[in-house]
């Protein structure tokens, strides 16, 4: 069902209608020079099909790799290859990398001097904006095209063009089903078809819109920006938190193949080493940090390794939430009008009657440091806090005088 022409092309009329950069580099003459590309949009609306009908424009040898399972031996492959093509038979390579977004710095960075020098033309695609995800060096070398979600009329044509082609035994599509595929598809115009197909397989006669409603059912098991996604999320979070960890590393799997931003499954996890573990093992957010920054540095797939080991870490942890509640306790209590003054003695101009701590053996001195009432922060008997609270009592009877 992919477009072979331009003319074939459904949706993005802002940025393929004659006279447009991206028209011009379709339409012109192969021997002219051909820039490096980003292209930036939503899920199935365009991007690897605008590639491939870029590169049959040029006499070019057309190479395609996905940052979800590359890695920099791949990238240098391609680069090596594309080098002996110009130097033997004079042939450029145009390089499709989808899903850029997913490359660490150190991957994006391996593309540089090949997209400079001009060894390769790079056509990337992303669905995150590239001023934050692709590196400043390379975003400068490219042009950046956005493409806009299709509507609900451009992605009924494609599902018509699609039923047109197709041939399921006599079987009709009604025109209910067709609008609510494409409705629920949210511009998306790869899962509209995938839908579509869910559903011709399922239907025995006809295809209603009570058929297509039961495969939407079945064909979405996860889906990045839905109710699949909050849901998933949920059941991992929840399953680190009650320290389910095979139930964990099964959430983790299903995010980890529903292609879910590895980033974001590392952030959360991080909130979680803060909010759930805390201080029953303070170094849970050390081992959450540490896995976060090296996703970041190494990408996929290697980094669901780094993934798993910290989801492993916190939820085999000791738990306590505690210090979440305590900073959450003293909000409350700002918000409801309870600022009292700095003590005196406390002041950065003024001070008076200051008693320095390592001035007395035991290291801590009875003196007022806020005027408050009750306890903020009142530790569990999980893992250090245990260890927290017996010297915290210590403490407390020593500042109370």
């Amino acid at each position: 069902m992919r477009p072979t022409s331009l003319a074939e092309v459904v949706g993005q009329t802002r940025i393929i209608k004659p006279g447009s950069a991206l028209n011009r580099l379709i339409t012109s003459d192969m021997s002219a020079a051909l820039s490096s590309l980003i292209l930036w949009g939503p899920p199935g609306s365009g991007k690897t099909t605008l590639a491939r009908l870029i590169s049959q424009s040029r006499d070019a040898n057309f190479v395609e790799l996905s940052a979800i399972s590359a890695s920099v031996a791949n990238v240098r492959e391609v680069i090596d290859s594309a080098k002996k093509l110009r130097e033997v038979y004079e042939r450029n390579t145009i390089l499709f990398l989808d899903e850029i977004h997913r490359f660490s710095k150190s991957q994006q960075d391996s593309l540089l001097a090949a997209v400079e020098s001009g060894q390769i033309t790079l056509i990337a695609a992303t669905t995150e904006n590239p001023s934050f995800c692709v590196i400043k060096p390379l975003v400068s070398r490219c042009l950046v095209l956005h493409l806009d979600p299709l509507s609900d009329t451009e992605v009924e044509t494609l599902l018509k063009r699609a039923i047109a082609r197709s041939d399921w035994n006599g079987k009709k599509v009604s025109e209910d089903a067709i609008g609510y595929l494409a409705k629920i598809s949210s511009g998306d115009a790869r899962r509209a078809l995938t839908l579509l197909e869910a559903a011709a397989s399922q239907a025995e006669k006809d295809i209603s819109l009570e058929v297509a409603k039961e495969a939407s059912e079945v064909a979405i098991a996860y889906d990045a920006n839905g109710d699949a996604h909050y849901d998933t999320i949920s059941a991992f979070i929840k399953s680190v938190r009650g320290s389910d960890v095979d139930a964990a590393i099964h959430y983790l799997a299903r995010m980890i193949a529903g292609g879910e931003d590895p980033r974001f499954i590392a952030r959360r996890l991080m909130i979680l080493a803060a909010e759930d573990i805390g201080l029953a093992d303070p170094n849970a957010l050390v081992v959450a940090s540490a896995g976060a920054d090296v996703v970041e540095r190494i990408g996929m797939p290697e980094g669901r390794i780094p993934l798993a080991e910290v989801t492993i870490y916190l939820a085999t942890a000791p738990k306590s939430n505690r210090a979440y509640l305590a900073i959450n306790k003293a909000l409350e209590d700002l918000n409801s009008g309870a600022v009292p003054a700095v003590p005196a003695p406390l002041r950065s101009t003024g001070a008076v009657g200051y008693r320095y701590p390592h001035d007395d053996p035991k290291g801590i001195v009875a003196q007022k440091y806020a005027e408050i009432s009750g306890q903020l922060y009142e530790p569990s008997n999980h893992g250090y806090e245990k260890v927290i609270s017996e010297r915290l009592r210590a403490i407390r009877e020593i500042l109370e005088g």
